[in-house]
């Protein structure tokens, strides 16, 4: 048997190639048949790892940026928390090129987001608009990374597209489940029409241009994530366990202080 592992890399439209080691690919030869198959820190137990880890941080920011944004009474709170979202999963698509991951780290999201049931003893229907907008969010670019994956790397445009188009998703679904599980005022305000108007419009704009970001610094980040977890998995895998406690925490002091 013959294993052979290199990094395959990207040709953008101008023909230019950057070895930005996206496509990191181990070849086996046996029985005269080459077989290909994922680098080991891109599946199973790292999978697991890197959804906490971007949950977390994910969590942190809707938890911290949206105290700061609803103090400050800002009319595109929801669109910016959804593209910080969008910047999140991003990174995270960009690293480990594993679509139905997003699903996970959005569900560790919106268990973030309930942290201020227990802390501030409130039913945690006051948090579930907000945490099924979360899951939400990530279902839907989950889909649309799968139909589009092949091509996020080619371009931008592309990256925009998938943003945007996630974003009109979430916000068409979110209208539709949240009007059932909890019909809030602000909800009640709209009809379909009109919250794809005022609201969809915003979480597109922000989607469009963050979910590209996002893509962009995972692709920057992966040559350091892939040799960090393929040299040092143990202090990789530990540094990001502590860094996700730490969100938790910060979280925790978050919704304490600004109750």
């Amino acid at each position: 048997m013959i294993n052979i592992c290199y990094y395959k890399p990207i040709v953008r439209q101008n023909g230019d190639k950057i070895d930005d080691r996206s496509f990191e690919v181990n070849w086996s030869l046996e029985g005269g048949e080459m077989k290909t198959e994922i680098s080991k820190w891109q599946d199973g137990f790292p999978i697991l790892i890197g959804i906490l880890f971007f949950g977390s941080i994910w969590g942190l920011f809707e938890v911290v940026l949206g105290s700061g944004l609803r103090a400050i009474d800002s009319p595109y709170r929801a669109g910016s928390l959804l593209g910080m979202g969008m910047l999140i999963m991003g990174i995270a698509l960009a690293i480990y090129k594993r679509p139905a991951m997003l699903v996970g780290i959005g569900l560790i999201a919106g268990l973030f987001k309930l942290l201020a049931v227990p802390i501030l003893h409130i039913s945690i229907m006051c948090k579930a608009n907000s945490s099924i907008a979360v899951l939400i969010e990530s279902l839907a670019l989950s889909l649309v990374a799968i139909a589009l994956m092949e091509r996020m790397d080619r371009g931008v445009y592309t990256r925009m597209g998938a943003g945007g188009l996630a974003a009109l998703i979430s916000a068409g679904s979110f209208y539709f489940v949240g009007m059932r599980v909890a019909p809030c005022p602000y909800l009640l305000s709209f009809n379909l029409w009109g919250f794809l108007a005022k609201e969809g419009l915003s979480w597109m704009t922000f989607s469009a241009i963050l979910l590209p970001v996002g893509y962009l610094a995972g692709l920057k980040l992966r040559p350091t994530m892939a040799h960090l977890l393929t040299t040092k998995p143990t202090f990789g895998y530990a540094t990001c366990i502590a860094i996700s406690a730490v969100c938790w925490g910060v979280g925790a002091l978050t919704i304490i202080a600004g109750s």
